[in-house]
């Protein structure tokens, strides 16, 4: 597979595993990040734990979302063995919390649901509040819980970092600018690299020096390629402009509260779901608690008083304990939201020489390190370990 070139624009998660994975294959890999605020990648909470969810069984998006999870031993294996430490993965478990007991006991036979072919939910215990305390101290005297021993969390900064760390280390490439399509008679052949550092490597001391990739420097690059892989997130039609086509992917903000309780560790405590979309994880230093879904946000990153307003309120409902802590940071993160919340994974029909990865919504952490190897498979021809072409990407033309 030497002698073929992938781009992978935008780096994500999903790209960043797309770009390791066919790296690690022996591919040339370029990628092409924009570095525009709002990666959802870089504001994601990173809660691994579907097997609670309410979403249908057997569906294409449950399904990736399940294999997801499943797949994170196999991702951190191949990291570990070539070097990469650390991607902030915990095993911590999590706990469904209700003062309902009938929405707790659905919550228990859908896990329980899962079965032996599961092994990775781990064991399944109820809580009253007493012992649900026991493991998250903040959270308030009425709530009782279904602990998941399995869940766990990863810091979506750390991971991104770490697949493309290993994809270097394979030898794969990288550039800072916005990524145009290059197209001839219908197909994909390339990108144009524009911006201010188009035409070097990112991270580079010497922007160019590898031509063997480059093209035109200055004004932009452009580089050749066998396939590119459209990963760029909630930018994706942007990518897409010059085919005149678009997906049905739009930004949703979500902003994310990081809050501190001073001298307490709480890299042990486990996640915390509520009923509803809010929910909270905790780090060795901080605890995460988020998040708003502002569908039609645009690309507006701004932080709003509204969102503060409630993020906070919900965390604070839930785990009054937290009322002490101090406030680290807000991020804001655009999720690449579709109208049915399924994803677009593999090529895309009509249009040779072009993939996509996008469409992930809040799920992107879980969903997208296997989405991107199941896409890197599909380049290479190989069967995926999932069949995801119910999932394949659907365009329209630009009105």
């Amino acid at each position: 597979m030497a002698d073929m070139r992938v781009i992978v624009v935008g780096t994500g998660v999903a790209g960043a595993s797309c770009a390791y994975a066919l790296a690690r294959q022996g591919v040339e890999v370029v990628t092409v990040e924009s570095g525009r605020p709002g990666q959802a990648t870089a504001a994601g909470a990173g809660i691994l734990q579907p097997w609670s969810s309410a979403a249908v069984p057997g569906t294409p998006w449950y399904e990736l979302y399940l294999a997801g999870a499943a797949y994170y031993p196999t991702l951190i294996d191949r990291l570990t063995r070539d070097g990469v430490q650390d991607i902030g993965y915990a095993r911590t478990g999590s706990l469904v919390v209700s003062a309902d007991r009938d929405q707790l006991d659905d919550v228990e036979a859908r896990v329980a649901a899962h079965g032996p072919e599961r092994p990775e939910v781990g064991e399944v215990h109820r809580l009253d509040p007493v012992r649900a305390r026991a493991l998250f101290p903040p959270l308030a005297e009425h709530l009782s819980a279904v602990h998941i021993t399995g869940g766990a969390r990863v810091d979506g900064r750390r991971l991104r970092a770490g697949l493309l760390d290993g994809a270097r280390r394979h030898g794969a490439l990288a550039r800072q600018g916005d990524a145009e399509l290059v197209v001839e008679g219908g197909a994909v052949t390339g990108v144009r690299v524009t911006g201010e550092h188009a035409g070097g490597e990112s991270g580079s001391d010497e922007p160019g020096s590898d031509a063997h990739v480059g093209g035109e420097h200055g004004s932009g690059e452009t580089i050749a390629a066998d396939i590119v892989v459209a990963a760029a997130g909630a930018w994706t039609n942007a990518v897409l402009a010059p085919l005149g086509l678009r997906v049905p992917v739009e930004p949703q903000r979500g902003q994310i509260v990081h809050l501190r309780l001073p001298g307490v560790d709480t890299g042990n405590w486990p996640t915390v779901l509520p009923m509803g979309p809010h929910y909270l994880v905790c780090f060795d230093d901080r605890v995460v608690v988020g998040a708003t879904r502002e569908t039609g946000s645009g690309f507006d990153v701004q932080v709003t008083a509204a969102g503060l307003h409630e993020v906070l309120t919900a965390a604070l409902s839930v785990a009054p304990g937290l009322s002490t802590a101090s406030h680290l940071e807000t991020r804001v993160g655009l999720r690449p939201l579709t109208p049915d919340q399924s994803p677009h994974v593999g090529f895309v029909p009509g249009v040779p020489g072009l993939a996509m990865l996008t469409g992930f919504g809040a799920a992107g952490l879980t969903m997208g390190p296997n989405a991107g190897e199941i896409v890197a498979d599909l380049i290479r021809d190989r069967t995926p370990s999932l069949d995801v072409s119910a999932l394949a990407p659907t365009t329209t033309p630009v009105d």
